[in-house]
């Protein structure tokens, strides 16, 4: 639940119902703004919680819960520890006008992205269907197959009318568009591990070109079967310590982690015009390939080097101003090492010796989501500026041999604490790299609107909170969370009844409480 301050000046023109016309001039290279965040993450349904989950640094690595130990189709998932979601068969097709059996056609991935699009959108203060028609892009991110591989097992029971459309990596951009009406950029991107950073930063060029006017961009990655397992592990990619332990000395490969993340993107001016929630700007962003290493899958120091470069060339940003960075990190004795040098030689080099750049991995939190990781240490970066805090990076007790942090000028951070260098605006950034060698680092920052202080109003006597749903029981069911969350909250009631008004869709099925 999000609730936006009812007391906007009249000069921003905020209606919370506005689309986004108009748009940024070509190769307009100006920031980025986060206007609005999604999440679906191990022991994390909201943003609120994953933040909780960062700051107390919380462990959600572990055995699959009971639910979640046979896979659709009678596939036994065993007890391999990962970052889990409790539930991954919950989905309200009547919410989005899907039948029923094209929903059990749709794999899950295609359900949580769009059930994170949708709830990205409300946390920005925009209502759905007041995009209809933009040129609102959407960019997707994925590289699992195991519900098209699930559906051929089950054989022609599972490969109906809907299969293509519901098992197809393409559709999973291309269900958000359709469903929401929205006609600008829609593709799915896959570079392995780096996609959903590559995803941002294509949602971010497309922009600024101004291709589109506002940006969904996200990634998902749900285990739901062996077969991606098996890939992985086969690879010899998987810890048999079942922990990510980044830049550690028993640093032994990653353990994998599912979910994902959906973010709203638009040009900053375009934000700041329409009067929304600037979270954060990205300022720039990079990528590259590693142009052949030892192997297709083994990383290149030199290429990881350019792309941290051309990310600040290209924000505008001096490396020796960077407070922290968010590492690919995934904990693996060849990985680790490339990383720590190529940050230790573009970054850590810039800053003065004794004052080290501080590095962590939300990896350690929640697992490696592969596909979804590269957003979910975005959103870790962003929940941290706005929160003004570091987390820890967990599982670190002793330096990995071939990372001399000393010598690199770099410190990983290993408790919770103000964010550095309060007195500037923070700066950040986070890498991502796919394991065939594409390389992805974007600069985040930090956002101030100077603004008048406005007075506050006296909240009023009488108000009126509209709830509606499809169905009766989504309205008891809404009710009954709103109740929960304002219970504790300490938002006005004006404010709950301004942001119900103007920035949530109306359904059928009504009711108003004054």
């Amino acid at each position: 639940m999000t609730v936006q301050k009812s007391k906007v000046s009249a000069a921003s023109g905020r209606s919370g119902t506005a689309a986004v016309p108009g748009g940024p001039a070509p190769e307009d290279r100006g920031p980025i703004a986060v206007v609005g965040l999604a999440c679906r993450l191990p022991g994390a349904p909201a943003p609120a919680d994953f933040w909780r989950v960062l700051r107390d640094g919380e462990d959600r690595v572990g055995p699959p819960p009971e639910s979640r130990r046979t896979a659709p189709g009678g596939t036994d998932l065993g007890s391999a520890p990962a970052g889990y979601l409790d539930r991954v068969d919950t989905f309200d097709a009547a919410f989005f006008g899907i039948a029923p059996r094209e929903a059990q056609a749709m794999d899950p991935q295609q359900r949580l992205i769009l059930e994170l699009s949708w709830e990205a959108l409300e946390h920005a203060g925009i209502v759905p269907a007041a995009l209809k028609d933009s040129s609102t892009a959407v960019f997707a991110s994925s590289m699992w197959d195991d519900y098209a591989e699930l559906s051929v097992l089950r054989g022609a029971e599972a490969l109906g009318p809907h299969a293509f459309t519901g098992t197809r990596r393409a559709m999973l951009a291309n269900r958000v568009s359709y469903t929401l009406g929205l006609t600008g950029p829609s593709l799915t991107v896959d570079t392995g591990q780096s996609s959903s950073l590559v995803a941002v930063h294509l949602a971010c060029e497309s922009l600024r070109r101004g291709e589109a006017t506002a940006a969904l961009v996200g990634g998902v990655n749900l285990i739901l079967g062996p077969g991606s397992a098996a890939t992985s592990a086969g690879m010899g990619a998987l810890s048999p310590s079942g922990r990510c332990h980044t830049f550690d000395a028993r640093a032994d490969g990653y353990v994998r982690g599912e979910g994902g993340a959906v973010l709203v993107l638009k040009p900053l001016a375009r934000a700041l015009a329409d009067g929304d929630t600037v979270h954060c700007v990205i300022r720039g962003s990079a990528v590259n390939n590693d142009g052949g290493g030892d192997s297709l899958g083994a990383p290149r120091r030199r290429a990881q080097e350019d792309v941290l470069r051309l990310a600040h060339e290209r924000a505008g940003t001096a490396p020796e101003t960077v407070q922290y960075v968010e590492l690919h990190g995934t904990g693996t004795p060849v990985g680790d090492p490339v990383e720590a040098a190529a940050l230790g030689a573009v970054l850590g080099a810039a800053r003065p010796a004794g004052d080290p750049l501080r590095v962590g991995s939300v990896k350690t939190n929640v697992g490696h989501l592969e596909s979804a990781a590269g957003i979910v240490g975005l959103l870790k970066v962003i929940l941290s500026i706005g929160g003004g805090e570091l987390p820890p990076s967990l599982h670190y007790a002793e330096a990995n041999p071939g990372i001399p942090l000393d010598t690199l000028n770099l410190r990983v951070q290993t408790e919770r604490c103000p964010w550095p260098e309060r007195e500037v605006t923070p700066l950040a950034g986070v890498s991502s790299f796919g394991l065939g060698g594409t390389n992805c680092h974007v600069v985040v920052g930090g956002f101030e609107r100077n603004e008048e202080p406005r007075p506050e109003s006296p909240e009023p006597k009488l108000v009126a909170w509209p709830l509606s749903g499809v169905s009766e029981g989504a309205v008891r069911e809404g009710a009954v969370r709103l109740g929960g969350f304002v219970g504790g909250s300490g938002v006005g009631v004006g404010d709950v009844g301004w942001s119900l008004a103007v920035s949530r869709s109306g359904f059928r099925h009504r009711a108003v409480v004054v």
